[in-house]
């Protein structure tokens, strides 16, 4: 199939708002690929390349000023292959080799064509063909439930791995797909909550846990055979010698487990976020402990579609010792004393599990409610950038100050795109520039007058800003139009933040 197809494609789904119609010109796609394209090409429409970034940032992909194609002659496959050896292109000059290989890539694509590649390259293809959208595509293009193509995604941990499958096995084929010992699945996510009462009225008695502030991982065992993969699927077996050792201690030969790696101090309170996600990913991840929420398989049996209850008997028999702390309740009063439990111990919050809810892995459903604490910062708007790919024309990502009572002025604390609706990214692009001062490339610089209501999880300490902390998860709430910008929250607020 021409490249070109799958664009027109894409362009189709990007053009209609409706669901239904987004669903059937991907459907039409897909029937359309010989077997060796559906991966590639449902990798490619829902954004994620299975090369992943290849290396190459932002400013490489749009610093590349290579003239399109006239004609449309790249193949879907020629692109899948030529990202493989972008990948595979590293060492010395590999900055230069792999630009000089995109390059070429980009002169044989036309103009459409280039620009499809520039942002699924930087993560910013958003046409609303992602994975909730092309699950119902595959399942309408090869006729099978989407319970079934979603659940042999999630076994398989790969949603094109499953579109193969559906497509040129049909039902039987999906329904084939199951748990692999040392093979990672999707795990499964927790949904906001408010407090632990709401939770608790969706999920009726639960499991409240802890809520751990660390990276999640998901560790298989097979005998002698440790393998420990990151929520995003990635093995990282070689980080945690402490974690394998841990599990290879455990009473079974074989088993999945779920849980997050985390790092402690000498009275086992937990790191910052920020130091336990650095020694993750250094050698000196051996100081990482392993704690265990769910199983999700153990001797040979299949745990997933059994109730949460049973599986957390299976967990406290196989890995009692490692379990994070939990209170099985129907009482809103235990559950939020336990809550407060976990704040005075250092942790971010609690999570509120249905105890009759099977694993579903890969979704982000009712029965998981995570309820932390939310902090909010009044702050004000210094500059801000200009978006691109479905930003484009917008500015979007904002900088954001606290006040600095000693100067008078503002002090840079972080930047967040996240939480913008459309009409709010279309009124601050015309009120920033209404604002500005100076243009400094892409971004904006203001006269700091804007006060807007920035929700976030915390703080950290940052060598990046000069006050020497950073927003963790900032997202726009609103904008104050009834505060000033001396009004604004302080340095020291911010400062205050941070993990004691």
């Amino acid at each position: 199939m021409l490249f070109a197809e799958l664009v027109a494609a894409s362009d189709a789904v990007a053009a209609t708002s409706r669901r239904t119609a987004k669903v059937q010109a991907l459907a039409a796609l897909l029937r359309a690929l010989a077997p060796a394209e559906v991966e590639p090409a449902v990798d490619f429409l829902t954004g994620v390349p299975r090369q992943g970034k290849v290396g190459v940032g932002w400013s490489t992909v749009f610093s590349l000023d290579v003239a399109p194609a006239s004609a449309a002659t790249l193949a879907v496959l020629d692109v899948d292959r030529t990202l493989d050896v972008v990948l595979a292109t590293t060492g010395p000059g590999s900055t230069a080799a792999r630009q000089t290989v995109l390059g070429d890539l980009l002169g044989r694509a036309t103009e459409g064509e280039q620009s499809f590649l520039r942002r699924l390259l930087v993560g910013e293809l958003r046409q609303g063909a992602l994975a909730g959208i092309m699950t119902d595509a595959v399942a309408a293009a090869a006729g099978v439930p989407v319970a079934a193509v979603r659940r042999a995604a999630m076994l398989s941990g790969d949603l094109g791995t499953a579109a193969l499958v559906a497509l040129t096995e049909g039902e039987p084929g999906v329904a084939g797909v199951g748990l692999r010992l040392l093979h990672p699945v999707l795990p499964m996510l927790a949904a906001p909550a408010a407090g632990v009462p709401g939770a608790l009225d969706e999920t009726g008695p639960a499991s409240i846990e802890w809520k751990l502030d660390g990276a999640r991982i998901q560790v298989h065992r097979q005998g002698d055979v440790v393998r420990i993969f990151t929520r995003n699927l990635n093995d990282v077996t070689e980080r945690l010698p402490a974690v394998v050792s841990a599990v290879l201690a455990l009473p079974v030969p074989a088993v999945v487990l779920d849980g997050e790696a985390i790092g402690v101090d000498d009275e086992a309170r937990p790191q910052a976020f920020q130091d336990t996600m650095s020694t993750f990913g250094s050698d000196a991840g051996g100081g990482l402990r392993a704690y265990f929420f769910d199983v999700l398989h153990a001797d040979g049996d299949d745990l997933l579609d059994r109730p949460l209850a049973e599986r957390l008997d299976v967990l406290e028999a196989v890995a009692g010792p490692l379990r994070v702390p939990s209170l099985v309740t129907a009482d809103p009063a235990a559950a939020t004393a336990f809550l407060g439990d976990a704040l005075r111990h250092g942790h971010e919050g609690v999570v509120v599990k249905a105890l009759d809810a099977p694993y579903d892995a890969g979704r982000r459903g009712g029965a998981w409610r995570k309820v932390k604490p939310v902090r909010t910062l009044d702050l004000v708007v210094l500059a801000a950038e200009w978006g691109h790919g479905r930003r484009q024309g917008w500015l979007s990502n904002l900088h954001l100050g606290a006040r600095d009572p000693v100067t008078g002025g503002f002090v840079m604390v972080g930047k967040t795109f996240k939480g913008l609706t459309d009409a709010l990214l279309a009124w601050q692009t015309e009120r920033l520039q209404a604002l500005a001062v100076a243009t400094d490339g892409l971004t904006v610089h203001v006269w700091p007058e804007l006060v807007v209501e920035i929700a976030l999880d915390g703080a950290q300490v940052s060598r990046r800003y000069p006050g020497g902390v950073a927003l963790r998860f900032a997202r726009v709430r609103r904008y104050r139009d009834d505060r000033r910008p001396e009004e604004a929250d302080t340095i020291e607020a911010v400062r205050a933040l941070l993990p004691r």
